[in-house]
Parts: structure tokens; sequence; C-alpha cells
């Protein structure tokens, strides 16, 4: 059974294609592009071709009726070649020089109507074409997506853009190159076997004249293709190499102008840009041979076939034996040497590049060995800002810890995290606070693994970060909730797919989905995600993570769009599970529930109670004053201010628009009549 798909347009920033953000470790939010690969020499060209045939063998064996079918097609192109040079000829001989025009016309009708069956070949040629091509595309298109997973997996932080362009672009690089060379090839064999038929039938002594240049010409060319093919890497990966620098540019526009890094900028776009042309000229220069072998090829043969057809005509050969060579070197060979030679100059060293391309194996999956860690470095000195709680037995590691972290977005950028060490013990619940942009959601995404540090090291469960840990560990749930379309029973039990109906039923009474269930009619109503709140959204999402349960569970404001009341409710119902909680707190009353306060402003941090931090930070002290009263509504005597209901027990229009009574403070969905 498919997963849902989310609907068109609802795509926020933790849902990248059919999966969200918090089920899975995702690449930092800068522009990466794919790193230039490092030369290897040219053993390592040269083996391109190597690698790309020891692939191909067992692909074109698995399919070697549909190689038959298609040299049976082709076998009337043959036919078609043969009748046209070998019926000029005997026109000429047994017709209009002998005085027989009428045979003369016969045997041009003959070599005329042998085109008639070639047409027809192509409709088949055609239909056995896609049972070649269109196999080549898919199975590229799955080694790219299981490459890309298992990269995932293995090295989350470093996943590129790579393999999204194979999927998309260079697969059908390959499939439309292949069924040209497919065709090409097919038609060059097929050609050259009825022409030198033809020449073998008129006169085997034209082929000591017209075989040599034909032989020195694809020599030359075919010693061009390791050349050219080297040549067309160098260039594309000076392209990545300066996509690559210029998307990661882009991305750090801020950071270079704030570093005063322009100039370097500059240079090293320069030295990219400066490969590129010098890759650009080589591969024009090997194209200029490639012109000479074409030329060789093309052109030398009825040249020197006129040059020597005295010599020939006074040792044999008939007038008529001469033009229908001639027919052959221009109407046929010339024709089909062209074609190839310029099929492989422009597409067959692409296309050889782009196969290697995805040659390359799968990566292993991730081991717990150094290769997969972030980079570490000693214990924290004694200035570094260390918030950890008092030493943990050694059979009991915590959640997550934090190692002398450092973060900064961009080589000279300034730190959003500076030598940070925390830790996050199992059943803890601790809240982030800070003033907007002091990297509270660095420091989420950093513990939970989206985001790899510059410096200092992340552990779950006393290991290195893995991200084939990620799902098993935590969840990340951000303030814009990944909702898609679907039933609701999907959307809740989608990182939990074997969860209970008892399992779906505790988790709704803990975090009072009730008023929405009831809204949408059941749990198996579809469920369109425009028609949801910013606040129901935030609830299914709270929901999908309570059933998921996992050790170490973070809100980065996942509870924005609750009124204080449902935040309230939220927190405690994850409070209460076994696993660890972290909250990027946006209310006062969000923060005081927590066990320990971690209170950011940039780089500089501290850690405590509520009632130490009103003592010891001045900043906590600052924002406890322009936080928002959490009380809720009473009325003149005191009590809680009951909303207004209806006689089915459910709260009236006005109050559900405001909000009240479902824990949401954003505007419901229209409705739908």
């Amino acid at each position: 059974m498919k997963a849902p798909r989310p609907a068109q347009g609802d795509a926020p920033r933790q849902a990248r294609g059919d999966a969200p953000r918090q089920a899975r470790g995702e690449a930092p939010r800068q522009a990466r592009g794919d790193a230039p690969r490092p030369a290897q020499g040219d053993a390592r060209r040269n083996g391109a071709l190597t690698r790309v045939t020891r692939d191909a063998r067992p692909f074109l064996r698995a399919r070697t009726g549909t190689v038959l079918r298609l040299a049976g097609w082709s076998l009337l192109e043959f036919v078609q070649t043969f009748l046209g040079g070998f019926g000029v000829a005997r026109a000429l001989d047994h017709g209009f020089l002998a005085g027989r025009p009428l045979t003369g016309l016969l045997w041009l009708a003959v070599a005329a109507v042998a085109v008639l069956p070639a047409q027809l070949a192509t409709r088949g040629v055609f239909g056995r074409l896609a049972d070649l091509v269109e196999p080549l595309r898919d199975g590229l298109v799955r080694r790219a997506v299981s490459r890309a997973l298992s990269g995932a997996l293995a090295h989350p932080a470093g996943t590129t853009a790579r393999s999204l362009s194979q999927v998309t672009h260079q697969s059908e690089i390959a499939r439309d190159g292949w069924a040209g060379l497919v065709l090409t090839l097919r038609s060059f064999v097929f050609t050259v076997a009825g022409a030198v038929a033809g020449l073998l039938a008129l006169e085997p002594r034209l082929l000591l004249i017209v075989a040599p240049p034909l032989v020195l010409g694809t020599a030359l060319f075919l010693a061009t293709l390791l050349p050219m093919a080297a040549r067309q890497r160098d260039y594309l990966t000076a392209d990545e190499a300066y996509a690559a620098h210029a998307g990661r540019t882009a991305a750090d526009l801020r950071d270079i102008a704030a570093a005063g890094a322009a100039d370097r900028t500059v240079a090293e776009s320069g030295a990219l840009a400066g490969d590129q042309v010098r890759a650009a000229r080589s591969l024009a220069r090997w194209s200029g041979v490639r012109v000479v072998a074409l030329a060789v090829c093309g052109r030398f043969p009825p040249l020197l076939l006129l040059l020597g057809a005295p010599w020939l005509l006074r040792n044999g050969l008939t007038p008529g034996a001469l033009v229908g060579a001639l027919t052959y070197l221009t109407q046929a060979l010339a024709p089909a040497v062209q074609a190839l030679m310029t099929m492989l100059s422009t597409v067959g060293g692409r296309l050889l590049v782009v196969l290697d391309r995805f040659t390359d194996a799968p990566p292993p999956p991730a081991e717990d060995t150094d290769a997969d860690r972030l980079p570490a470095v000693p214990a924290a000195p004694a200035e570094d800002k260390a918030h950890d709680r008092a030493p943990l037995p050694e059979d009991h590691a915590p959640v997550a810890e934090l190692r002398s972290v450092t973060f900064a977005y961009g080589p000279a950028a300034h730190p959003v995290l500076d030598r940070l060490s925390l830790t996050v013990d199992p059943g803890e619940h601790l809240a982030v606070v800070g003033p907007s942009g002091s990297g509270k959601s660095t420091l989420a995404a950093v513990l939970a693994g989206v985001e790899a540090p510059t410096g200092g090291s992340v552990r779950w469960h006393g290991r290195p970060v893995r991200g084939a840990d990620a799902t098993s560990v935590r969840v990340l749930l951000p303030q814009h909730a990944y909702v898609f379309t679907g039933s609701l029973r999907d959307n809740l039990r989608y990182l939990r797919p074997d969860a209970s109906d008892r399992s779906v039923t505790a988790m709704i009474d803990a975090l009072g989905l009730d008023p929405l269930i009831s809204r949408l009619g059941s749990l198996d109503a579809p469920l369109e995600p425009d028609r949801l709140s910013e606040g129901e959204r935030q609830l299914v999402a709270l929901g999908r993570a309570y059933l998921a349960a996992p050790p170490l569970t973070v809100l980065d404001e996942a509870t924005s769009r609750l009124d204080p009341a449902a935040e309230t409710r939220a927190e405690l119902a994850f409070a209460a599970l076994p696993g660890a909680l972290v909250v990027v707190a946006h209310r006062l009353s969000s923060a005081r529930r927590a066990d320990r306060i971690l209170v950011m402003d940039g780089p500089r941090t501290c850690c405590g109670t509520s009632a130490e931090l009103l003592r010891t930070s001045a900043l906590y002290r600052d924002l406890a004053g322009l936080w928002e009263p959490d009380e809720e509504p009473r009325r003149d005597n005191g009590e809680p201010d009951e909303e207004p209901r209806r006689d089915n027990g459910q709260p009236d229009e006005q109050s559900r628009r405001s909000g009240r009574g479902n824990g949401l403070i954003s505007t419901p969905p229209p409705s739908l009549f």
C-alpha cells in the first residue's frame, strides 16, 4: 500500500518529498550542490568504459530476444542498401549502355522499390527500441533512489542534490542518448554491411581503394573516444564545482558580507571559472581531431575512387560498377559514417560519463566507525559553557548529549552555538528560551541530528549520532506541522503504522483531539490539509509524535498555534511519557513546567530552574516580564469562564471561531457547504 501523498501546496519546511522532516534526518538548509570529485588520474578515466561495459553486458544478455528482433527488422535496411548500388550498376551495364533501356529501367525500379520495405521496417524498429530504452531508464532511476536512501541513512549531514539530478535529468540524458546510439549504430552496421556486400559483388578490387581511408578514419575516431570522455568528465566536474560554489555563495551572502570575505569568494569563483574554461578548450581541441577523422572517412573514399578510376577501368572494371561504387560511397557509407561519428561525438561521450556516474555502488550501511562520527574534540575546557547535570552512572547514558558543540552558517560566519555542552537525561523535561534569532531552532536541529555541528560532537545514548538511528531515537516537530491528504488515522499512525486502536484512543484522550475528530466525522474520514487550521495541524503532528513515543521528543514551537490550556495539556502528556522532552518555549508557563530551562542569547547561555534563573539571569528576568500572562479567563466571581455550548454539547460557532474549546487560536477552515 502506498503512503498517502501530501496535498499540492501543502509542503512546509519539514515536508520533503513524501516523508515529514521529523521522521528522518534532513540535510542542512544551506545550498550544498554536489561536491566535485577529486581527480583520479587517467586510470579512472580509462576505466569508465570498462565499468559501463561490465554493467551493460548483463543488461543486454537479458534482452537478447529484443536485440535479435531489432536485427531482424534491420535486415530490410541491408537489402535496401545492397540493391541501391547494385541496381544502378546493372541498369548501366546491362541496360542503358548495352542498348536495352527497358532492362535499365527495370533495374532502377528494383532499386527504388527496395526503399518501401525499409520504410516498413522503421515501425518495427521503433517498437523494439522501446523494449531496450525504457528498462534502462527505469533501472537507472531505481539505482539512484537506492543510493540516495542508503547515503542518507549512512551520512544524513552529507546529503546532496546529486541523486535528484540523476533521477530527473541524468536518467533522461541516458535514455535519449541510448536510444539515439542504438538507432545510429544499428543503421551503421547494416548499411555498411550492405555496401560492403555490394562492392564485393561488383568488383572485390574496389575495397583496395575504399577500405584504407575508412579503416584509418575509424581508427582515428576510436582513438579519441577515451580522451573525449575524460575531457567531457572534466568539463562536467568543473561545471558541477562552479554550480556548487555558486549555490553555497548565494546561501551565505550575508555571512560573506559580515565576515569581509568578498575578495576571497571572488577569487574562488574566478579559479573555478578558469577550470571550466580550460576544460571546455581541451574538449574543443579533441573535437577538432574528430572532425579530421570524419573527413578521412567520409570524403577520402570517393576522392580516391575517382583518382583510381582510370586504373580500375583499364583492368576490367565496368562503368556501371564504378557508378555503383560511387553510389554506395556517397549515398550509403558516407552518411552512415557521418551519422555514427556525429552521434558518438555529441552524445556518446556524454552518455559514457553519465552512465559511469550510475555505476557507483550504493554506500554500505553505516557502521559505528570514526568515518561516520561527527567531528569530535577533547573534553570541554574550563571556559566552555557546560550545562551538564551531575554525572550519570556508566550504565545510564544521557538520551542526548552535546560536547563542546559549535555551529555556524558558513566557514567565516559568527557562531550561533559556541562550545556548548549539554546533556538531556531520560525522562527529563528541558525548555529552551531566548529572544528571536538567538539560536533556539538551530540548537533543536543539532540536538535532533538534522544539522551537523561545525565543531564538537553530538551523541545519542552515549554513541555518536548516526543517520540510521534517527527515526528510532528522536522526533523533531517544527512550528509548521506537516499533514498529508489521506485519513486522519493514516496521519496519526504515520510514524508508527502498527499502533493499536487502544494506543490511538489513549493518545486522543491525552492530547484532546476529540473536537477535531467530531468535526471531521471519524478517524477514517478523508482529511484535506488546506481545510485544517494551523492549530489543528499542530494537534495532528503532536498526536503522530505521541504515538511514536521516541526516547527524545523535540518540540520547536510545535504548540505555538494552540491556546495556553491546550498547550499545557499537550506538554504534560508528552512529559508523562518515559522519553525525554525538549521544548523551544514561547510562553512563560511552558518554561516553568520544565525541569530545567536553557536561556540562549546567541553563543551566551545559562541553564537552571526557573527560580535559579530569576536570581542569576538578567535576560530571563526580562523575558519573564515580556511574556504575556497565562491566566485563563475567569468570571467576576473568580470561577473559570466556561465556553458557550450548544444543545449538543459542542462549542458554538462563535466560540469555535475564536479557538476556545478545542485548544486552537487560529481561524478554522472554511465550511464544506
